[in-house]
């Protein structure tokens, strides 16, 4: 528990009259305010929003050289009613502090956390963008700050929390190569939003890249068998047209947000959820039976991508993206869930500003 009192310090100079709406780019725009909290031996000693800014850090800051860094993806968006809402927010609470628990790092309280997002949003709200696809994007980091480096916990940290309008992670389907070599992480890790499994992945994806693909479809770290994720989503196979088929949660990979939504509508609807080992073989077995029907993968920034092109050992197995359905239901009944243009029955929007 934290009783720090949230300080805000709003900027002068404001960039919004000089942000292009019609062209909004993922990950490239940032918001006018950020907010910054400080840890400190063992207490949380400072929670503000003051304006974005450049970070005075000592080329020793230990997560230069130990990787201890964790972040979180979020999305507001703005519903049929010009309200703002945001998107099961307590559940990347959880999820950041399950991290910083893996990381060695303090508890975030739920006062930094949660009420200072809230707080933020509304300082800029008309940063949420109106256009459809598109919607603020929230991104919570923490890392250890101590000048030191010697390998051990720091006694300092930052939490910080910026915003960033967005249109589409991805704009079209993507083709994905199934990786035997190299694995986006080790089990223990995966489960973790943590900065090395993002570093971890990207020589890989710029190899599937330079062989014609976009992604890579990743394997297990220990027998490079077993199905975990794709690109930086979950995956998801349609079999036969009522089953959906994902890989159990074994620690390797992310307990998506996305991921756990899609399957709670996905039971709702009626559907059959498999959640089980995918073994590589067997899945391009079943590929070429013709029972696989579609690929598809989640996430906080892409929500649902169409997957329309696997590579396996030299062979291309190819997707018809334009019969999805299952998919496609989906992704449609959680964006209007997102935007209000359908019953919440799950509770999953919290308002900022109803309208």
């Amino acid at each position: 528990m934290s009783n720090l009192k949230l300080e805000v310090e709003r900027t002068k100079n404001s960039r919004l009259q000089d942000f292009d709406f019609s062209n909004i780019p993922f990950g490239r725009n940032f918001s006018d305010h950020i907010l910054v909290a400080d840890y400190k031996n063992g207490e949380w000693i400072s929670n503000k929003i003051v304006p974005f800014q450049l970070l005075n850090l000592s080329p020793a800051t230990t997560s230069f050289h130990y990787a201890q860094s964790i972040f979180e993806g979020i999305k507001a968006h703005r519903n049929i009613h010009e309200g703002i809402v945001v998107f099961r927010p307590e559940e990347n609470f959880k999820r950041m502090n399950n991290s910083a628990t893996r990381l060695a790092m303090p508890q975030i309280p739920k006062e930094i956390f949660m009420d200072g997002m809230m707080e933020l949003i509304k300082l800029d709200e008309d940063w949420v963008p109106k256009a459809e696809g598109t919607s603020l994007y929230i991104r919570p980091v923490m890392f250890g700050t101590e000048p030191f480096i010697g390998v051990k916990v720091p006694t300092e940290f930052k939490f910080i929390i910026m915003t960033s309008p967005v249109g589409a992670y991805y704009s079209e389907d993507v083709s994905v190569y199934v990786d035997e070599e190299n694995a986006r992480a080790t089990k223990g890790m995966g489960c973790a939003k943590f900065a090395g499994n993002y570093a971890a992945s990207l020589a890989p994806v710029e190899a599937a890249r330079a062989k014609g693909y976009k992604d890579v479809l990743w394997l297990d770290s220990e027998h490079h068998q077993y199905v975990q994720e794709v690109g930086t989503m979950n995956i998801f196979f349609v079999k036969n047209g009522n089953t959906i088929i994902t890989p159990e949660l074994d620690g390797g990979l992310l307990p998506g947000i996305t991921r756990d939504s899609i399957l709670k509508l996905a039971t709702h609807r009626g559907y059959q959820i498999e959640e089980r080992l995918i073994d590589i073989n067997e899945l391009i077995d079943e590929i070429e039976k013709g029972e696989i029907t579609e690929v598809f993968g989640s996430g906080t920034a892409a929500v649902i991508t169409y997957i329309y092109r696997l590579g396996f050992r030299g062979r291309d197995y190819l997707f018809d993206t334009s019969k999805y359905t299952v998919s496609i239901g989906l992704r449609k009944e959680l964006v209007d869930i997102q935007k209000g243009k359908e019953e919440d029955i799950f509770n999953w929007v919290t308002p900022i500003h109803p309208h």
